[in-house]
């Protein structure tokens, strides 16, 4: 996408604020619209009760700043912001019923080791959102939305999540999701087809992407754990190919990924000392969690950095950090470099960022248009109507959504074309990166002009293929859009050779 759309989003916002001068509600949330645009792309994250959001989340920062233990801030949904300084703001409703919302201070607290929000006297139910502002590099570009989990026992905390996701307001709504699977159960598909419903009627984030969480447990904490994961990812993305909405499935063991993003010394130096310790006798005191903290075990790191290990990396994380200190790894940020790809978490961050970071823009627009369609058609006014008409007009003709829409349907629908032409098509409309050179497959050094050549043979190859007349709908459809995207990108060749 351009900047273009983006430009446009912006005049049309501006012309909705002048229809309502003198209704300071409805400018105020247009001008809520507007800001969107210029704030940094909001990321929810969201899966059933205990599949791993806090930790996936702390991961991703690098750092230990949402709660992972059972408080009730796990019933709130909570925003993280790059900040200053760290403060937490919980947004409640006070019980007099006046419906205006009032702010509190939320105090940060350690507890047996743990970060926890003090709530004090609100309970969750009474608590619309927390605000965490935090000084962190991860979230300059990117707002992390933490929700309640989609199978809680509440129906009204599971509808929190919902309602994050498709919301009926301007100003909540997340612009992706990243969905974290334990088990793909009838709850996690229910869920993914009311964000696919949403997606349909262009009301709900456009981008998501699943995560096979805890993946050191799916193989029990063995050595080949990541393996057997990345084996339940590749099934549980052919089964969600129904719902036609995950753009791709990653297996993640976060716990690992948490614990070697924030390695201390005396954690390498531990791993060192039982690296030292026969195989086999080790292999016998981490048979369980308990059996390796045990009091009298002979192992050479004393029971509490052993309790400290398990808490932080768990046994796959000791097993794999052991394994390559005995392989030649020398010091910490090594060993801390070589866990972070093991766990997956590199993986992830890499899809995040060429479905999500690269096409920031794309999804902060498209929010703000649904937003503003949402204003204007609660509050219709003389004029209102063709700014609802041009901005129906951008989210159905902007080509960027377009290819997003198809790279989420590729998943859920037979393509009438052979394996290899799909491949092609997906990276052409941005499957695996939006730059030219991801797009067309060629390598970063090449020349503009053969690029150029490239390019144009793919507008060729595709607007033939879009008219074939025995293609499906569905087929034809989707070679059309791989054609405009070809076209795009010769286009922005032709304008680098000017």
């Amino acid at each position: 996408m351009t900047a273009a759309p983006l430009h446009e989003a912006r005049a049309l916002i501006a012309s909705a604020r002048q229809l309502y001068a003198g209704r300071p509600e409805i400018r105020d949330q247009l001008t809520e619209c507007a800001r969107r645009l210029e704030q940094p792309l909001r990321v929810a994250l969201a899966g059933s009760l205990k599949a791993g959001k806090s930790t996936l989340l702390n991961s991703l920062v690098g750092q230990d700043i949402a709660p992972t233990d059972a408080t009730e801030c796990t019933r709130v949904v909570t925003w993280y912001r790059s900040g200053s300084t760290p403060t937490v703001t919980a947004w409640y409703q006070p019980d007099n019923g006046s419906g205006a919302q009032r702010s509190a201070n939320v105090p940060v607290l350690r507890r047996d080791g743990h970060l926890t929000f003090d709530l004090g006297h609100l309970t969750a139910d009474q608590v619309d959102r927390l605000d965490v502002e935090w000084p962190s590099s991860a979230l300059a570009h990117t707002t992390i939305i933490d929700t309640p989990g989609t199978s809680s026992l509440s129906r009204d905390v599971s509808a929190r999540t919902l309602e994050m996701l498709t919301p009926d307001n301007e100003a909540s709504g997340a612009d992706a999701v990243v969905y974290l699977l334990r088990t793909l159960n009838a709850t996690d598909v229910q869920f993914l087809g009311q964000i696919g419903d949403h997606v349909g009627d262009e009301s709900g984030p456009l981008g998501v992407v699943g995560v096979v969480s805890r993946a050191d447990e799916v193989g029990a904490g063995r050595l080949d754990a990541m393996m057997s994961a990345k084996e339940v990812a590749s099934r549980f993305a052919g089964e969600l190919e129904r719902t036609g909405l995950c753009q791709a499935v990653v297996p993640v063991a976060g716990l690992l990924a948490l614990g070697a993003r924030t390695m201390r010394q005396a954690e390498f130096t531990a791993f060192q000392h039982l690296a030292e310790v026969p195989v086999d006798d080790l292999n016998l005191a981490m048979l369980s969690a308990d059996r390796f903290a045990r009091e009298d075990s002979p192992l050479p790191v004393d029971a509490k950095m052993r309790a400290q290990l398990a808490d932080r990396f768990g046994l796959f994380g000791i097993r794999m950090a052991v394994t390559l200190i005995r392989l030649g790894t020398k010091d910490s940020p090594t060993l801390a470099a070589e866990l972070v790809e093991r766990s997956g978490l590199d993986e992830l961050r890499q899809v995040i960022d060429i479905q999500f970071g690269q096409r920031a823009d794309q999804l902060k627009t498209h929010s703000a248009l649904v937003a503003l369609k949402r204003v204007l058609t609660a509050h219709p006014v003389p004029g209102a109507g063709e700014i609802l008409m041009s901005a129906e007009r951008l989210l159905s003709d902007v080509h960027g959504f377009q290819e997003l829409r198809l790279l989420g349907r590729l998943r859920s629908t037979e393509v009438g074309l052979p394996a290899d032409d799909v491949a092609e098509l997906q990276r052409l409309i941005g499957g695996f990166g939006i730059q030219i050179a991801e797009r067309l497959g060629t390598d970063g050094d090449d020349s503009v002009e053969l690029q150029r050549m490239r390019a144009l043979a793919a507008v060729r190859k595709w607007r033939e293929r879009a008219r074939h007349p025995l293609l499906d709908q569905f087929t034809a459809r989707a070679c059309t859009v791989a054609a405009r995207s070809a076209e795009g990108v010769l286009e922005e060749l032709n304008t680098v050779r000017l």
